[in-house]
């Protein structure tokens, strides 16, 4: 090197080293040469012609000499001057004018930095290495020796370096941020939080380095002071222009970027609760923040509040806003409130599962404003204001978080699943329609999926509820500022009656009786139990799905009324219905029944039908023969009555109990209701004769027809009765008694013994229908009784010509007159063939006979019985001049019979005899519908 260089070629040669990154003969050059290559010309050098992707290591060491003011000389480095040394002195000036080196400062350079030309080397240095080169992993080497340099060096290492070098290349380098450390220093404080935060929790397998992400990113982040925009600072130097006190304790720093965190935070819960969870269970706050060895930085005690108070409330807010209703995620809420107390220096607290054990006394420390009904408003919006009670950082809002968590562990646990902001409208809102749905469901759940033989699960689920209610403060009279649990504005009562409810259904009977009938401090009173008792029962019996009480919902039902003695007697009235009714409902488990296609009978559609009688018509229907059973279907359709299932029947009645007088007539229309269905079941099956019977002794009232209660069922049975024609599928009779041996007249007798039972007790507007077909039934009656007399002439006759006939044997006879009964033979003939006319006049004759002949009366009498039929609406004296009329034609009758002799006509007069009689009994048992008089008694001779 020559020993002489002007200082343009030193310039130049100094640029040319640097472009070689000959580090260690600029070093010597600038050691000879100090006096030209001064300190900023020689930064400047470096700062615009250094390769950017020169390693820090190898200028850094040139860098603290020159801040230091001491470049060792080395007087054995050799400088090779051959760059320049060709170079006319005009041509080095010319170039060294073109250089345009790049000045140290720069637009966004830190204000104490401004006269520090090494603090503005190292920092314009840093962005143009990231900016040219991209390599922000060497910014640390070349800042790191000179962090107690200068603050702003501190704070652009720990503030962005460091976040951005951990985002971009350790925490999440698949996803780097696409802005280098000069644009990511120039972004808003909340997109730059976003950006940090932006594949924080985004993976599943990445839960477990949430607090990693918060402790690296976010805390060293806060340490510059440019993210805070400081009110205290503003406020106090305009109160001391204005002569004011600055020490106003409602001002306070305010960090964007921290509020924004604070969003993030809250928002996590809305989409995943265990990013929320985790945050705050692995991250202490602003306290807790890695700088990466890189030195030690404090918030002052303003700013370290504020961030403490704030972070709290958010980790509150984010408890509160978790949707979820599982166990899980109720869990995770309740680890951020132990996590906050903890952080709050406030009592530890017990781990969830051994609190929904000891169900501590939490009301105590529920008190003043936070429990008002206002609040309730505040779990949905304004979480982060502070004027939000709830999620103040003090120790009764976390009291009140443990509780509602507490609550909402308890229900979901069970299997009825509430969110934390469900339990809090519950216990804020006290709104008692809302906790009795939530106790329904809960009781519901514990009486559906509970044990069935362990009273240890029922003890505990009693006292779980009772806890609900007042959350530990128990029978003690409390103060009125203290916080109602979430069954709160239900009465102790109810929640025992239900909890009863719940042991019956689970058939837990000596429990329930242990603590609500044996237990000295009864917790319901008699009346109570007594209704909750029957509710219960008739709830099994609704769920019953066999009609046999000695199964299932019946069985359990019955069991139910006989598990209290002591409180259910025999002669309640509502144990006698509930009684009836399983009666009633076992009877029909004899039968098949089926209501409706493809639904088999349950008991509830007895007890819920609007017209449980008809069900008896159902049976009929589809059980042959079931007719025969009558006294058995009489029977259920009194327990009907009995069990109130009538009752409603009338608008209102259902459930209400009803006199003696009305039950006794309630049973009195279903007695006849259920014998006319029996007698249409009998007739549709062509059984007239059991049809025939319960017209006539079931029907046919033996008292007064003018205090027979009239019905709409029995003269029409009685109706259908008489209308029956035999044919081939009609049922024999099986004995006939003194009735004719003619089929056909003793059905037409029969018959018209119906349609008289049903003109006794029928209404007035129906007797012209009747009457019709009591007419025609008598037309043929008397037809048939004709053809059976022609019959028995023509055997009579056939019978005298045998007699007066050639006798075999050579006798002979005299012949006689028809009614000269001498008989002349030497040997008496052998006698006719009884008939069936002499056998009426033997046997003895019945009120059956006696009605028959009254018929075969009435119909030789045409012009009567014409005006019988019209005399229906006539006035009293028209019905007893019919009456009379009637009598007259018969005894017309008898007079006007031929004078012949003989058993015909002694035959003849018996008829006459019979007809009159009769006559008497059809005017007797019809005339009072037409009021016509009684006939006079008969006279004997």
């Amino acid at each position: 090197m020559s020993l002489i260089l002007s200082p343009p070629k030193l310039v130049l040669l100094a640029v040319h080293l640097a472009v070689r990154g000959d580090i260690q003969t600029l070093t010597a050059l600038a050691a000879r040469h100090g006096a030209i290559l001064r300190k900023d010309l020689l930064l400047r050098i470096l700062l615009t012609y250094l390769p950017e992707t020169l390693q820090s290591a190898q200028y850094v060491d040139l860098i603290r000499h020159l801040d230091d003011g001491e470049l060792p000389e080395s007087d054995t480095a050799h400088i090779d001057c051959s760059a320049v040394e060709g170079l006319a002195e005009e041509d080095a000036r010319r170039k060294v004018k073109k250089l345009q080196l790049l000045p140290l400062a720069f637009p966004y350079a830190p204000e104490e930095a401004a006269d520090d030309t090494t603090a503005l080397f190292l920092l314009h240095r840093a962005y143009k290495v990231d900016e040219e080169a991209g390599l922000l992993d060497e910014l640390p080497g070349l800042l790191k020796p000179f962090l107690d340099h200068s603050p702003c060096i501190r704070t652009l290492m720990i503030s962005a370096i460091l976040p951005l070098l951990r985002r971009n290349c350790e925490y999440h380098p698949q996803e780097p941020i696409a802005y280098t450390l000069s644009g990511f220093e120039q972004l808003p404080d909340r997109v730059a939080v976003n950006l940090l935060l932006s594949q924080t929790g985004v993976r599943d397998e990445d839960l477990p380095l949430i607090g990693r992400d918060l402790r690296g990113l976010i805390g060293p982040w806060l340490f510059n002071e440019r993210r805070w925009k400081n009110k205290r600072r503003d406020s106090t130097a305009s109160n001391s222009k204005a002569g004011l006190d600055g020490d106003d304790e409602t001002d306070e720093g305010v960090c964007p970027g921290w509020e924004q965190f604070l969003q993030w935070l809250t928002t996590q819960p809305s989409k995943s609760w265990r990013v929320a969870v985790s945050a705050i269970e692995q991250w202490d706050g602003p306290g807790d923040i890695d700088l990466g060895g890189w030195g030690t930085l404090w918030f002052n005690d303003k700013e370290q509040a504020h961030l403490e108070q704030t972070y709290a409330r958010a980790a509150l807010a984010s408890a509160y806003l978790i949707p979820e209703a599982s166990v899980a995620a109720l869990e995770g809420a309740y680890s951020i409130v132990a996590k906050i107390a903890g952080l709050l220096d406030q009592e530890p607290l017990a781990p969830l599962h051994e609190s929904a054990t000891t169900l501590p006394a939490l009301a105590q420390h529920v008190t003043g404003a936070i429990a008002s009904p206002k609040n309730a408003t505040y779990m949905r919006n304004s979480l982060l204001d502070a004027s939000n009670t709830l999620t103040s950082p003090t120790k009764t809002s976390t009291a009140l978080l443990r509780a509602l968590i507490l609550s909402a562990y308890l229900l979901t646990r069970t299997g009825s699943p509430c969110t934390l902001r469900r339990a809090g409208e519950l216990a804020l809102l006290q709104d008692e329609r809302e906790q009795k749905a939530e106790a329904t469901k809960f009781i519901h759940v514990l009486t559906s999926n509970g044990p069935k033989t362990d009273d240890r699960f029922w003890a505990t689920a009693r006292n779980n509820i009772l806890w609900l209610r007042d959350w530990g403060a128990g029978d003690a009279s409390t103060p009125s500022d203290h916080a109602k649990g979430i069954f709160g504005q239900l009465k102790r009562e109810y929640l025992e009656a239900e909890i009863l409810k719940g042991l019956l259904a689970n058939q837990r009977y000596a429990m329930a009786r242990d603590i609500y009938e044996d237990n000295p401090s009864r917790p319901l009173d008699t009346k109570l139990l007594q209704d909750t008792i029957f509710a219960t029962a008739m709830t099994a019996y609704d769920n019953a799905s066999n009609p046999n009480r000695t199964r299932g919902g019946l069985k359990k039902c019955d069991d139910i009324l006989k598990a209290f003695p002591k409180t259910i007697d025999s002669s309640l009235t509502a144990a006698q219905r509930i009684e009836a009714l399983l009666q009633a409902t076992h009877a029909l488990s004899e039968y098949r029944l089926v209501l409706k296609q493809g639904e088999p009978f349950t008991p509830v559609v007895l007890r819920v039908h609007t017209d449980p009688i008809s069900i008896i018509g159902k049976i009929l229907e589809q059980n042959p023969k079931s007719y025969t059973r009558i006294h058995d279907l009489l029977d259920l359709g009194a327990r009907m009555v009995q069990a109130g299932l009538t009752a409603h029947d009338k608008p209102g009645r259902h459930g209400v109990s009803i006199t003696p007088e009305e039950e006794a007539q309630q049973r009195s229309t279903a007695a006849k209701r259920i014998t006319a269905m029996c007698i249409d079941a009998a007739l549709t099956e062509d059984d007239f004769e059991t049809a025939y019977s319960y017209v006539v002794h079931r029907l046919a009232s033996p008292a007064a027809p003018t205090t027979t209660t009239p019905d709409d069922y029995s003269w029409k049975a009685a109706l259908q009765a008489g209308k029956y024609r035999r044919t081939s599928r009609t049922i024999r009779p099986t004995h006939l008694g003194t009735a004719s041996g003619n089929p056909d007249i003793r059905h037409l007798e029969q018959r018209i013994e119906c349609l008289g039972t049903a003109l006794r007790i029928a209404p007035s507007a129906t007797l012209q229908e009747i009457l019709n077909a009591f007419r025609r039934a008598e037309e043929e009656l008397d037809a048939a009784i004709k053809a059976e007399a022609e019959q028995e002439d023509a055997w009579d006759a056939a019978g005298d010509t045998i007699i007066h006939g050639p006798m075999p044997g050579g006798f002979t006879t005299t012949p006689t007159p028809h009614h000269h009964q001498s008989n002349k033979t030497t040997e008496a003939a052998p006698p006719p063939p009884p008939t069936r006319r002499h056998q009426t006049e033997d046997a003895p004759m019945s009120l059956f006979d006696l009605s028959r002949a009254s018929v075969l009366s009435a119909q030789r009498n045409l012009t009567a019985l014409s005006s019988l039929q019209r005399s229906a609406a006539a006035p009293a004296p028209a019905r007893a001049s019919l009456d009379q009329s009637v009598t007259s034609n018969s005894e017309g009758e008898e007079s006007g019979t031929g004078s012949g002799s003989g058993q015909p006509k002694r035959a003849q007069r018996k008829r006459d005899q019979l007809r009159e009689a009769a006559l008497g009994s059809l005017v007797s048992g019809v005339g009072w519908l037409i009021s016509a008089p009684a006939p006079p008694p008969e006279r004997r001779e």
